[in-house]
């Protein structure tokens, strides 16, 4: 295993978490904890692989922590790193609903057991998600229609959106999802295209890629299936018929 910082924040003090930094640090890790002036997270970014967020068990009615976690997380996000919550399962539902950011990182259940939280701080570091919705990115140059899909789905699952080619290329390259919802008819680079250059990289080679699209001629459908892609809808599908599809794909 190759050093690794993790940063531990704690929005309340926790004997806890000692016990957690020293088995992380047996395991090979540099690990710091971050108990004071939560909100300035972002002075940790630089110099810390991965967060973990210990939540205390009274944040679904404390609004002064659940503030206190939306500035952490806010923080994380902007430094574009991975992040792991730590939270009894209870709350974790109510959180969802209540903090949509929730989703956007893996969620481990308290208590968690030392070889689960070995293997998931492993996974995460490796670009995994656990625990959390699965993760979908659209692509698709017509921010309307790719609204209306996120709107479909959003309950579900984690969306993401671009509207071009090359912006698809460079998220991926930085951001792991389980799906991707591809448009064929785009300008400058379209599906096909785009298709190929994730085939090319080893990054992005094996992210299911399924065109939603609106070409449904023999010539276009042709081309794509050439390239073996995980599915093909065509936009006039219905949202029930959408969400159906991706529940047999993603669970």
């Amino acid at each position: 295993m190759s050093e690794k910082n993790i940063a531990i924040v704690l929005l309340q003090y926790s004997v806890i978490v000692k016990g957690m930094e020293r088995k992380l640090l047996d395991q090979g890790y540099n690990v710091k904890l971050i108990t004071e002036k939560l909100p300035s997270v972002k002075d940790h970014i630089d110099g810390a692989d991965l967060f973990i967020v210990y939540l205390p068990g009274d944040i679904t009615e404390d609004k002064v922590k659940q503030k206190l976690l939306g500035e952490v997380c806010s923080g994380i996000k902007k430094g574009e790193k991975p992040a792991i919550i730590l939270g009894e399962r209870k709350i974790h539902s109510q959180l969802s609903r209540e903090l949509a950011f929730i989703d956007e990182f893996s969620w481990l259940d308290r208590p968690v057991d030392n070889d689960t939280l070995f293997e998931t701080v492993e996974n995460v570091l490796n670009g995994k998600s656990v625990g959390g919705r699965k993760r979908i990115l659209v692509v698709d140059d017509d921010p309307s229609y790719a609204g209306m899909v996120r709107e479909w789905i959003k309950e579900f699952y984690r969306v993401e959106i671009v509207t071009a080619g090359m912006q698809a290329i460079t998220f991926l390259l930085k951001n792991p999802v389980d799906l991707i919802l591809l448009d064929y008819d785009m300008p400058v680079v379209d599906g096909p295209q785009v298709l190929q250059m994730l085939r090319q990289e080893n990054a992005t080679k094996d992210i299911p890629v399924v065109f939603l699209t609106g070409v449904g001629t023999k010539e276009g459908v042709e081309r794509v299936m050439a390239l073996r892609p995980s599915g093909y809808i065509l936009k006039s599908t219905t949202r029930d018929n959408l969400l159906t599809y991706l529940k047999n794909k993603l669970g």
